[in-house]
């Protein structure tokens, strides 16, 4: 299977590494495009595929290919490449608030696979949520599934609307961790700690904790009451966070961050 990655920025060499890391692909069945030459020069030292300028070099010997340019810029990409796209080729995207039917309809095509994944599948972490139109058949489906699942775990969903969701939560959610994060060290920094010990002490907690989390079926409140004695330090913190209505802020947070997903999907960019 040829594979065509349309940008070669973050996720686009993501992908790349991540699929010949794995072995599900070799660099001679891989192709990027990229409209930038100092980029296209940088890629093309990582020795990761054959490298393009020009799509009518690359695309129409795609059987797949990935959309992982900005989203404000797919008007301007659909009219370059409309004319050289070809029935059969599948195209997945990870052009955030883009639809699929601005996709079908732009580019005059029927299989398109949507996908929403996040920061962390640059270390294989991710989280990416996907769903297809109805006329990629289910071979297609499960080799994209195979392909994203080299970048971490991957959840189909039948709605598209779900895919804002997902952006909501884990496409925005590492930003969520990471403030929280910030909130701690700052608070070791205020109780006397230095820098790199207010680091490790908050890093080494989070990681403990979800690995911690992960390795039981205990839920999150289950283990918050096991780690909380009466009249105890934990139990005096929850009951100020619960005060100052912590979690009630963070769901909107994130309800925030849907609402602005399904706007953008509005505005067709």
């Amino acid at each position: 299977m040829q594979i065509l990655i349309v940008g070669g920025g973050n996720m686009g060499l993501t992908y790349a590494q991540s699929f010949l890391r794995s072995h599900i692909t070799s660099q001679e069945n891989m192709m990027i495009l990229e409209k930038s030459i100092d980029k296209a020069f940088s890629l093309a030292e990582k020795e990761i595929g054959t490298v393009y300028g020009n799509p009518k070099d690359c695309l129409p010997q795609a059987d797949l290919v990935i959309l992982a340019v900005k989203p404000q810029d797919y008007t301007t990409l659909f009219e370059q490449i409309k004319p050289l796209v070809q029935e059969q080729q599948v195209f997945l995207s990870i052009m955030a608030g883009v639809k699929i039917q601005s996709i079908q309809e732009g580019l005059g095509i029927k299989k398109v696979i949507r996908a929403m994944p996040n920061l962390p599948a640059q270390i294989g972490m991710g989280m990416t949520a996907f769903t297809a139109s109805e006329e990629v058949t289910r071979i297609e489906l499960v080799t994209v599934q195979n392909l994203l699942s080299t970048t971490g775990k991957t959840v189909y969903v039948e709605n598209e609307d779900f895919i804002d969701a997902a952006t909501a939560i884990s496409g925005s959610g590492p930003a969520y961790v990471w403030y929280f994060m910030d909130a701690m060290m700052s608070a070791a920094r205020g109780m006397g700690f230095s820098e790199s010990e207010a680091e490790l002490l908050v890093g080494q907690t989070f990681r403990g904790a979800i690995e911690l989390y992960n390795k039981t079926d205990l839920s999150c409140q289950e283990w918050i009451d096991r780690v909380s004695s009466k009249g105890g330090t934990t139990e005096a913190a929850m009951k100020k966070m619960r005060q100052l209505e912590v979690h009630q802020d963070i769901v909107a947070g994130a309800k925030a961050a849907l609402e602005r997903a399904v706007e953008l999907g509005k505005l067709g960019w």
